[in-house]
């Protein structure tokens, strides 16, 4: 989204007090998505993109139905893609066990079925992504995937925070083609803002906010962000 639409202002809001929501309930994770938008609209959000598959997959809908007038843009599993471009091939799905349960994906994958696909609940990943730690993510990708290396062609990156060790995921399975709904969701902003005369013509600032208020987490969630931004004249802290 900075890429294509470097102009906006950004609220990026993570939700560390109430994470991983995989494990939750839908009714859970609708009201934590509900409280979250209620904030973000009382600081005059114009667009809210989910972008978290667990909870598209559970509270998009909802949330588009009570917020009529709010363009909400929900990041969706990338399994569509592999049946447009790379249909008959081995295919794996890591995605957390909340968004491979939910209604909504398996809606997915009984309409994009190639019925070469193995779906893998990646309990505890987002969260190792998160603390940055080199050595336990790495160990964490050897005994998940191990047992499909040389076994599947496509890999389906059906959580956000994947595509950050997709370097380290390719290690461990070889030659794989990655699909990744990120990119196509920035894009469908940019036209949802377009048509709706939406877009921002200002330097395009970022402000980070965090449901815990955890100090020292905080402290390495910036360093992260920063890292993987490359740029730090952007970032409101």
């Amino acid at each position: 989204m900075i890429k294509i639409l470097p102009k906006e202002d950004y609220i990026y809001y993570s939700d560390s007090k109430n994470n991983p929501y995989g494990d939750k309930t839908e009714e859970e994770i609708k009201q934590l998505c509900d409280n979250i938008v209620l904030h973000l609209l009382e600081k005059e959000c114009k667009a809210i993109v989910i972008a978290c598959n667990t909870a598209s997959a559970k509270a998009a809908e909802f949330l588009r139905i009570k917020y009529p007038k709010v363009p909400i843009i929900a990041i969706e599993p990338a399994y569509k893609m592999v049946h447009d471009y790379n249909y008959d091939k081995k295919t794996l799905v890591m995605a957390t066990k909340g968004t491979i349960e939910s209604e909504k994906f398996n809606l997915l994958l009984k309409k994009y079925d190639n019925h070469k696909t193995y779906l893998l609940p990646c309990v505890g990943l987002a969260e190792k992504i998160e603390a940055g730690n080199q050595e336990e993510i790495k160990k964490y990708l050897q005994k998940t995937l191990g047992c499909y290396k040389n076994k599947v062609e496509n890999v389906v990156l059906g959580c956000t925070h994947y595509p950050l060790i997709q370097n380290e995921i390719a290690d461990i399975l070889g030659q794989v083609k990655f699909f990744n709904g990120a990119p196509n969701l920035a894009k469908y902003l940019k036209e949802v803002l377009v048509q709706k005369d939406l877009l921002n013509d200002g330097e395009g600032r970022i402000h980070f906010e965090d449901s815990a208020r955890l100090v020292e987490k905080e402290k390495r969630f910036f360093e992260i962000l920063k890292e993987i931004l490359g740029t730090e004249e952007k970032i409101m802290d």
